[in-house]
Formats: structure tokens, sequence, C-alpha cells
């Protein structure tokens, strides 16, 4: 009989060995608000410190051009969200968000989907989801609204001739200062608890972490040391700085939408100075709050078993083209930057296929071992990433605004359409990167825009967009 127990004993133990020689890599999502795709140091864009992305760059894949696809709201982050944790694109992730706690009770979240593969599930920051954030984790702390407040201070400054009146480290101000300590600093200290957590249960479940900052979306705050790193001698103004952006009003973005209204209209190289200048400051304190959580990762001994990704909900113009805010479908808006480290990802490489950033919703079921569910419309970019192929999953760009802006881009070429003014303008993103040469203009390139009109119906059918725009635009209509 004793021959018998060993044999089932020892059937156990190598059952129990294989599964946890097989345990599940980790993940660890850091999420960003507002942060365009230039404003990572080492990319070489931007004059700014970001020396952990930098470091996070060189220890993984960097993809290049990850786009959002826009929004339905002038609350470009919540339609960027909604597409995130839904997996859908777009306008279907619209009517998703409407019945999202439906959603999420249905199993078909981001979050819920990691939990049925086996992961002990966390957050910290900003949600901005209709759904609530301590069903969706096992563990959520310090969820934070769409934005910290404001003051009226905060706009349309600064004045020409007029001392400004707002400071961003004076903490009367409050925004990211409510409460007494920095709220990017408090992410970073819940990211560190939560990966102390983990480690005690690292042989049970793997963690997936979604670490969302609020940071840099205004008010841009920071302690004033990091002001200070950046005098305004120091801050360039962008090469497409224009005083007033001539369809601002038909596109959606008057001088009193939100975002807009930060800084005085007509523009003025000074205000777009300042401006940048706390912009850059409040992504350098977010990026040393950044380093302290991937200090804490490798200390942890639970490094090289982690994905690491790294993106942000969209762009922001801050002085590109006259604009302030991200409710427009230029490279500064839609951008972003895009990293991603782990096993068996290669170091210090760049991709240049054109992804979404919810796109690491699919990579990370992929991670998990978790068959893609039939209403994730984004795809994994891991196949990417390793360098097993060098195509996109995705053979044209889609990007919308509100019912007044839509785009469409195939390689560099790209369709920037109008229909309020009706006007459609045309750019060569590899020739002309900042979007300063309309080449609409020149006659000959009418076959392009047609062809690319063409590519955008199609596409307007698989992101659930209903906008008619073949009467405003009957020039780009196939003959």
């Amino acid at each position: 009989m004793i021959r018998p127990v060993l044999l089932v004993l020892a059937a156990a133990l190598a059952s129990a060995l294989s599964v946890y020689a097989k345990k599940k890599p980790n993940v660890l999502f850091i999420f960003a608000d507002d942060q365009c795709f230039e404003t990572v140091g080492g990319m070489g864009l931007t004059d700014i410190e970001t020396p952990n992305l930098d470091r996070l760059m060189n220890a993984g894949v960097t993809f290049t051009r990850a786009y959002n696809m826009g929004s339905w709201s002038g609350a470009v982050c919540l339609a960027s969200r909604h597409m995130l944790n839904t997996g859908r694109f777009l306008w279907h992730a619209n009517e998703a968000s409407k019945k999202a706690e439906q959603e999420r009770a249905a199993g078909r979240f981001w979050s819920e989907n990691m939990k049925k593969a086996g992961y002990q599930t966390y957050f910290t920051g900003k949600w901005h989801v209709r759904a609530s954030a301590d069903k969706c984790f096992d563990v959520a702390r310090n969820v934070r609204p769409g934005m910290p407040n404001q003051t009226p201070a905060g706009y349309n400054r600064p004045l020409p001739g007029k001392p400004d009146p707002w400071s961003p480290y004076d903490p009367k101000f409050e925004g990211f200062w409510k409460g007494g300590r920095h709220w990017s600093a408090i992410v970073a200290d819940d990211a560190l608890d939560y990966i102390a957590q983990a480690k005690k249960h690292e042989k049970e479940k793997p963690f997936f972490a979604y670490v969302a900052f609020n940071a840099p979306h205004d008010p841009r705050q920071s302690p004033k040391e990091y002001v200070d790193k950046y005098p305004l001698d120091r801050i360039a103004i962008p090469k497409n700085f224009l005083p007033m952006y001539p369809y601002k009003d038909e596109i959606g973005c008057q001088h009193g939408l939100r975002d807009e209204k930060l800084g005085p209209m007509p523009r003025t190289e000074h205000s777009v100075k300042v401006h940048r200048q706390e912009y850059y400051a409040i992504i350098t304190h977010m990026d040393e709050q950044i380093g302290r959580i991937l200090n804490a990762l490798e200390k942890s001994g639970m490094g090289d078993e982690t994905y690491v990704f790294f993106s942000a909900d969209h762009g922001l113009a801050v002085g590109h083209h006259g604009l302030f805010g991200k409710q427009n479908l230029y490279e500064h808006s839609t951008r972003v930057p895009f990293i991603v480290k782990g096993p068996e990802i290669p170091k210090g490489t760049k991709v240049s296929a054109p992804i979404y950033l919810q796109d690491v919703m699919a990579s990370s079921l992929e991670i998990a071992g978790v068959e893609k569910p039939e209403h994730v419309q984004f795809n994994s970019v891991l196949p990417l990433a390793r360098g097993e192929t060098k195509e996109s999953s995705y053979n044209a760009i889609y990007g919308a605004y509100l019912s007044v802006q839509r785009s469409v881009t195939v390689k560099d070429k790209k369709l920037l359409l109008y229909p309020k003014v009706p006007v459609a303008r045309l750019y060569d993103i590899a020739a002309d990167p900042m979007e300063m040469k309309d080449l609409a203009k020149d006659e000959t390139n009418l076959p392009l825009m047609r062809n690319l009109f063409a590519r955008f119906l199609k596409l307007q059918k698989e992101t659930g967009d209903t906008l008619d725009l073949k009467n405003s635009f009957p020039e780009l209509t196939q003959k």
C-alpha cells in the first residue's frame, strides 16, 4: 500500500512543481494623462529630462507611432479609458460606456479578464470610467477624478504686461497639492505598497497592477525645483506655432473650450513658453515617481518575470498649431509614448509600425494566456515587440473628434477632414512631421485623397462611426 501512496504523492508534487514552473508573468501598467509622444527625453525630440522613462526605453521596445482614436467627448481621456478597459473601438466603446457597470459584471472589462486568468489585481490613480474601480480590482486606492481641481486664476494666463496670478508650486491653488502630498507621489506610494503585497503572494498568484497618474494633466503643478529646471530661455517654441488656428471654432477648439482657455487668445510665444515650462516640470516630477516604482520592482526580485507597459491616454498641443488641448487630430494630440519591457522583449529597440495605445489590453491577455474575447477589437503588440513581424495589425489608423473632425492615416499619408468648414487637409507626416505643409492645395494629390477617403469609409464601419461625410466632401468620392 505504501508504494501507491508514494506514487500519488509524487504525482501531486510533480503537478504542483509544474504549475509553479509555468507561473504566469506579472503585468505592471503605468499610465500617464495628457502626455505627448515627444515628451520623453530618450526620443530626442524635446529638451526634457526623463531619466527613468529613458531607462525603460533602454530596457525594452519603444513604439514610435502609438495612437489614440479620438473621442466622443471634450474629455478625451474618458473615451480613451473606456476603449482601454472595454477593448472596443471608439464608437462601440461609447455604447459600452453607457452600461459600463453591466459590462464589468458580465466579465468583459480588462480587469475582470485578468482576474479570471488568476491574477491579483491592483489599481491606483485616475480612473475616469463609468464603473466602480473598487469592484473592478481586488485592491483599489486613491481613485481620482478626471482631473485635480482647477482655479479661475489658472485660466487665460499669463497675459502680456500683467503679473501671472497663478503658481505651479503654491499649495494654496490645491489641484495636485490638495490633501498635502502631491498626487503623483501618492500614486507611487500605492504602487510600492502593491509590489510589496504582490511579493508576499508571488508563489500563489501573479499580479496585474494598473498605476494611473493624473500627471501631466493641468493644473500642471510640481515642486519649485522641477520648474526651476526649465528656465524660459531653455524652452523652445514649437516650429508649428500659430497665434490662432484658422478653423478652431468649426472643429470644436474654440477659446471657450476648457483646455483651450488655459492660455490667452491670440496665443503669445511667452504664454506658450510658460505652459510648456510647467508641462515639462510635472513630467520630470512624474518621471522621478516612475523611477521609484521601477526601483521597487527590481529590488523585489520580480523584475525579470514582469512585463512593464508605459503609455498615456492621449497627447496634448500646448502651443502646437495655435492649440493648447487634445481635442484635435494632429499628431501631437493623438500620438503617445508607448514602451514595453519584459521577458523575451529586446532591449533598446524601436518599432515604427502604427498601433493603438489600447492594444496594451490585448497584449496583457496574451501574456496571461487568455484567448482574446470576441468583443475585444484591439490587438496584441507582442509579435511586433518580439520582432516576429514588422507588419502592423492595422493597415490604416482612424481618428475622430465629436462630429467635427475625422482623419485617416495610411503609412505616412494623413487626411484630415473638417465637415463643418468643410475642408480637407493632407499631410505627409514622414517628410513633414510637424504637419505644417497642407498638400491638399495641390490638385495633383486629389487621386491620393480619394483613395484615403475610401479607406476612411471602410474604417467607419469597423469603428461604428455613423457620421455621413459624403455630402460634405463630394469631390473625394471616387468617380
